[in-house]
């Protein structure tokens, strides 16, 4: 918003000079008299109107974005135990550290469960989601900044001795799966999957990873660090295995609200700069293996611990 300021006052400087200059020319040879100021104090109201609007924009400066998501998505976001009102995991992080370097104080809160959340967001009241999957439909509620922010692989679990052998999403089917409800997965994967693939929502993985231990379904979808944490908390480390080729890469983007008070040219040049910035910095995936140690420790509590 530093342009905005600059831009304003040359524009003031400008017109002043301009004022001086005509003042001159009225009286270039003697004192600059009572008479001559009452002759200039239209212009320089006519001035101060014309600038107003500059003024007040510069002075308007967002200093502040106010920013909400999913609340069940570790280690990406989750509720703070130590403090529910607010977010934390490696988005949090990530975009504690792009406000840093932005100038912008970065509150990451929670906006109720990810339906609730959108709708905070939608409304204005928080300015920006920040784990949205790419939605045609929301386009004419929200700016997506390119590229993404984070990239999820889901990829396909399934016990130590299953016969299912896996290389495409295509020889998933005709095999039983089950999924979170809490899984974000990209429009293109649901429509095949809705088509294509016959699979179970659960409510978290917990329940998802049981099944398939018990042989109740054939493979579970599940992201790569939640799969691994949930895999590790439950014992079952040495009974399933993942594949590493993702069934699915869904990007979340930070979509910024049309009705967001912050929502400006500057704002979002800067964000999607940061977000062009950030696979080769590496602090996006250090964030995620700190967040994953930090959940998986959270889960091994014996109580007050979100699961996915």
């Amino acid at each position: 918003m530093l342009a905005k300021n600059s831009q304003a006052m040359h524009l003031f400087r400008k017109h002043a000079l301009s004022l001086t200059f005509f003042a001159s020319k009225l009286a270039p040879t003697k004192n600059f008299t009572k008479e001559h100021a009452m002759e200039l104090r239209p212009w320089t109201v006519l001035l101060g109107l014309v600038l107003l609007p500059s003024l007040s924009l510069a002075a308007g400066k967002c200093e502040r974005l106010v920013i909400t998501g999913s609340p069940d998505a570790p280690p990406l976001l989750w509720r703070d135990p130590q403090d529910p009102t607010h977010l934390i995991g490696a988005t949090a992080e990530v975009l504690q550290q792009v406000g840093k370097e932005l100038g912008l104080k970065i509150d990451l809160l929670y906006g109720g469960k990810r339906s609730l959340a959108l709708d905070e967001a939608r409304s204005g009241r928080m300015d920006i989601l920040a784990d949205a999957p790419l939605n045609l439909g929301e386009l004419d509620n929200f700016d997506y900044i390119h590229p993404a922010l984070m990239q999820t692989d889901y990829l396909v679990w399934t016990r130590k001795d299953s016969p299912l052998a896996y290389t495409t999403v295509a020889d998933l089917h005709g095999h039983k799966g089950a999924v979170s409800e809490r899984a974000r997965l990209s429009a293109e994967f649901e429509a095949f999957a809705g088509q294509q693939l016959s699979l179970q929502r659960l409510p978290n993985l917990t329940p998802a990873f049981q099944k398939l231990l018990l042989g109740e379904v054939d493979y579970v979808l599940a992201g790569r660090y939640s799969g691994m944490a949930m895999a590790q908390t439950l014992g079952m480390n040495n009974d399933l295995v993942a594949h590493e080729v993702p069934a699915d890469q869904p990007g979340l983007y930070l979509a910024i609200s049309h009705n967001s008070a912050c929502n400006d040219p500057w704002l979002r040049g800067q964000l999607a700069k940061k977000m062009t910035e950030l696979p080769a910095s590496g602090v996006a995936q250090a964030a995620l293996q700190r967040n994953l140690e930090r959940w998986k420790a959270q889960l091994q509590q014996p109580v007050g611990t979100p699961t996915q």
